[in-house]
């Protein structure tokens, strides 16, 4: 098996009930109160890597400030998350939000000039279909 198949799918199962449990959480609580509790909750995993590392982190000025910044990029998403979902159906504000690797994607063809082959375009491709059929 291949060694990045396993933290692949931990990470399938992880985002895929990241995406569902913030609409049951906006039943209860505002979008802006959720953010707080979900950045409890990594600062909770950020701990435990911590201890991993035997609080020994690896220090460059530019890897910590990229790390900073994907901190900030990703819970300004989750915030932007709450608020759709607390006012959208589940299924399609994930849909949609799930399309965000297309940008990825794009930088990584644009800036680290990774190749795509026509088999990744189709199922680009396949992912605006299906968006779109979730969304009209």
């Amino acid at each position: 098996m291949k060694t990045w198949i396993l933290p692949a799918c931990v990470t399938l199962i992880c985002w895929g009930f990241w995406g569902f449990v913030p609409k049951i959480t906006t039943r209860y609580i505002s979008p802006m109160s959720a953010m707080i509790y979900e950045t409890i909750g990594a600062l909770i995993v950020g701990g435990v890597v911590l201890v991993l590392l035997d609080f020994r982190p690896d220090v460059h000025m530019k890897g910590i400030c990229l790390g900073i910044a994907t901190g900030m990029l990703g819970l300004t998403g989750a915030l932007g998350f709450l608020f759709a979902v607390k006012s959208g159906k589940v299924s399609v504000v994930a849909m949609f939000c799930s399309l965000s690797p297309l940008i990825t994607i794009a930088l990584g063809c644009l800036i680290l000039k990774e190749p795509l082959t026509i088999k990744e375009g189709l199922g680009i491709l396949s992912a605006f279909a299906a968006i779109f059929f979730f969304t009209v």
